[in-house]
């Protein structure tokens, strides 16, 4: 007679419940949301609408620094990346509350840099250091590199980097005023007046005097919106949208700027 095998603890454990004694279905190893997808390595999207084809990059007077919670940055949704796609100028820094990033503490102490924080102005405790618009036109006539801050992150994460974060307690707070509702179909906000990273960028640009900039960075918004959107339902877009037809008309005068005419 063969002796009985020794189970697993773990296994048998698993494969009992623990509150009736019944068995549970075996267990499957777990594998996260679109752990199967194959993606590009430029834009992250899903290799079936890769964005890459859209990207264009332009100038703009002012620039986008985005101070980036640490779980939001590697998100594949996330659109703050967006922006240094359109704009090159564009820094990125990770945001730890104990660990202030030294390149910028740096780029704040640079005096060619006049810097907004981008935030909402409904509590009183900060509204002497509330601002609009034409103090960003005023910087700009002045000969200083006026910069928007983004708290890229989730409402509940931004308000933290904003309260937790001393270095910015000494800048100027642009709250962004505007009557647009989000597009943003990836993930589901609050309110429809909640704009997304990329959205606030490209509305902020508006509103000082960046059109150009504004408008290359709304489209590839919408392209990598649209791109997404289709990819999670495994649709492949083969006519362009009307906004990716305008990135493609871009890229294709940007290219022919680099044409020798003497042939």
């Amino acid at each position: 007679m063969m002796a009985p095998q020794a189970r697993d603890p773990e296994t048998t454990h698993a494969a009992q419940d623990p509150a009736t004694g019944h068995p549970r279905p075996p267990r499957r190893e777990f594998k996260a949301r679109g752990s199967f997808v194959e993606r590009c390595d430029g834009c992250r999207l899903p290799v079936l609408n890769c964005l890459c084809p859209y990207r264009v990059s332009t100038t703009s007077e002012a620039e986008v620094w985005l101070l980036t919670h640490p779980l939001e940055h590697n998100k594949p949704t996330n659109t703050g990346r967006l922006i240094a796609d359109v704009l090159p100028q564009t820094q990125v820094f990770d945001w730890h509350r104990t660990a202030p990033d030294a390149g910028l503490l740096a780029l704040l102490a640079d005096r060619r840099y006049v810097p907004f924080v981008i935030f909402p102005d409904d509590q009183p405790d900060y509204q002497h250091r509330v601002v609009d618009e034409r103090a960003v036109v005023g910087v700009k006539q002045d000969g200083f590199i006026p910069v928007f801050i983004l708290l890229d992150g989730t409402w509940r994460q931004a308000r933290r980097i904003f309260r937790k974060s001393p270095y910015l307690d000494g800048l100027p707070v642009l709250p962004l005023h505007t009557d647009r509702l989000t597009r943003y179909r990836l993930r589901k906000p609050a309110s429809a007046s909640h704009l997304c990273t990329a959205e606030v960028a490209a509305e902020l640009l508006r509103k000082t005097g960046d059109g150009v900039a504004a408008d290359v960075l709304d489209d590839y918004f919408d392209a990598f919106n649209e791109s997404y959107a289709a990819s999670r339902f495994y649709h492949k877009i083969d006519k362009p949208s009307a906004p990716m037809q305008r990135l493609l008309d871009r890229r294709m005068a940007g290219s022919a700027h680099l044409v020798d005419p003497r042939g």
